[in-house]
This record gives structure tokens, sequence and C-alpha cells, in this order.
């Protein structure tokens, strides 16, 4: 066997691909740096790059999930209609990338009901995922997860089984869960096992820290060993080392927003054609995540 070709194991098994669709400005990092009110002053960059991204994803004929920003539907309403004529899942990613820790409920709600309701009427499909910005339903936000499911949604995949800064929720379950009292399915980001805590192997910064080695074995593992499907997210800032560098960032900020930018395409081909990939709701709500 090839050592690129996957194990018949891994071959078997149809992992998610994932999008966060925002643009570089609109990172949670960032916002001690760039405010809210400013942004529409600012260039985008993320109608290019998701255009980019919908080539990329032709040419290996992948079909994913993009989780996108209220903000970014408004602006680009024909990119919203392209995504989903090319046959990828639209899902909500909230409408300005606001933490769900820093909200209210009733915030919260206004927020994920407006979204889905853009998207929907831009694309004229059902909504039926929500991923929260920044991951940041954590334990004391367990509450978001009746408001999704009081609001429509099915699924959400917006926590991460880990230790870190700035988010996660290491008591979570690593694979998909019911939630919202079996109303709403919970498909947390792909972790691994290693030295008694977990790893993140599902992509974004990780995916660029890491050799793209690490990457190709931790899935392996969950497809082959474990038999579960993985799930894998980027961001368009992520296959754009042009992006304008902001100044004064902090050293860890700067650290891991520019880290590695130039090689994320790269990677991506080789991950594109080392495993199998499908959207959010054919992978899960069909029954082939649930555990």
């Amino acid at each position: 066997m090839d050592a690129r070709e996957p194990s018949p194991g891994t071959a078997r098994i149809v992992n998610a691909m994932t999008v966060d669709v925002e643009d570089y400005f609109q990172v949670s990092a960032f916002e001690p740096y760039v405010a809210r009110a400013d942004w529409n002053s600012i260039g985008c960059r993320v109608e290019a790059n998701v255009e980019r991204i919908l080539a990329l994803f032709d040419t290996h004929g992948v079909r994913g999930t993009f989780f996108t920003l209220g903000w970014v539907a408004q602006r680009y309403p024909r990119l919203i209609e392209k995504i989903a004529e090319n046959g990828h899942e639209l899902a909500s990613h909230g409408w300005e990338h606001v933490r769900v820790n820093t909200q209210t409920p009733a915030a919260f709600r206004e927020d994920i009901t407006r979204t889905r309701c853009l998207l929907e009427d831009i694309s004229g499909s059902a909504v039926k995922g929500y991923r929260a910005a920044s991951y940041s339903i954590g334990a004391g936000q367990r509450w978001a997860w009746h408001e999704l499911a009081a609001a429509g949604y099915q699924y959400s995949s917006s926590v991460v089984p880990i230790r870190h800064d700035l988010y996660g929720m290491p008591g979570s379950p690593r694979f998909s869960y019911s939630t919202a009292d079996g109303r709403l399915l919970e498909i947390p980001i792909t972790t691994v096992p290693l030295a008694g805590r977990n790893i993140n192997c599902g992509g974004g910064g990780w995916f660029r820290l890491f050799p793209y080695a690490f990457s190709r074995w931790a899935l392996e593992r969950v497809n082959r060993t474990e038999g579960q499907p993985g799930i894998f997210y980027f961001h368009p800032w992520e296959i754009d080392p042009q992006q304008p560098r902001l100044a004064g960032l902090g050293v860890k900020t700067r650290f891991r927003h520019y880290l590695n930018l130039a090689r994320t395409y790269q990677r991506l081909e080789k991950l594109l054609t080392d495993f199998r990939w499908g959207r959010m709701d054919q992978v899960f709500l069909a029954g082939e995540g649930r555990k």
C-alpha cells in the first residue's frame, strides 16, 4: 500500500469538511484591535477566498458545510447562492461573530434567528446547523443548546473538548451526543487523546501548527481505531498569506493568526486527497455520526 493511501478502514468513513466563513479582521482574537464599528470601512477579502475554496473543493469532488456569518451573507448574497448551487450545506455562524459566553439568552436568540432567516431567504434551502464564534459554548452556556433547538436548528458544532485559554469544554464527550432533552445534536470538533489530554486535530491553527503528518495520523486513528467520522474546519483567511498584517498585536495573537498561512492551501490539497469528505448534515444527521 502506498504511504499516502488511506487504510481500508479509513477509506470507508466519510468525514465532515467545514469552513467558517468570516474575514480575517473578524476573528475573536482581534476584538481588542478592530472595532466592529470599523468593519464596514475595511477592505474585505472573504469573497475572493471563498471563491478559491469552492474551486478547490470542486477539483477534488468534495461537498462541505459553510458556517457563515450573517454579516457576510448580507453583503455577498451571490456568494451564498453560489455555495448552495455548488451542492454545499449552508449553516449559521451567528450574525457578526459574537461569542456566546458574552451574550444573554435573549440576545443569542435574536442572533441565531436573524442569521438563519437570512441564509434561508438567500439560498432557498433549510439551515440545520450552527457553530458558535470561537467555539464559545462552554459548561456555562448549556442554555444555548435549548435556544438552538427552539429556533429550529437540528445540530450544533460549537464545542472543542480540550483545555484552552480561549475556549473549550474538556468534560465534553469527544464524539456527537444529544442535548436539549434530545432535540439537538452537538458534534464536537475532532480530538485525539494523547498523554492524558485531548489534542485538537480538527483544523484551524492546530492544522497550521503541527506537521501535516500529525493531522493525517490523528484523523486516521479516529477513523480506523475508533470507527468515528472526524470533523475538519478552517477559515477563508487561512489560505490568504497576502492578507494585511495588523499592527500592535500581542505576540501570542500574532503567532496564532499568521503561522504557516503560506502552507495551508497545499496541506488542504493533501487532506482532501487522503480522506473522504462530506457535508455535516449528510455525515451526522443521517445517523453515521451517532454512537
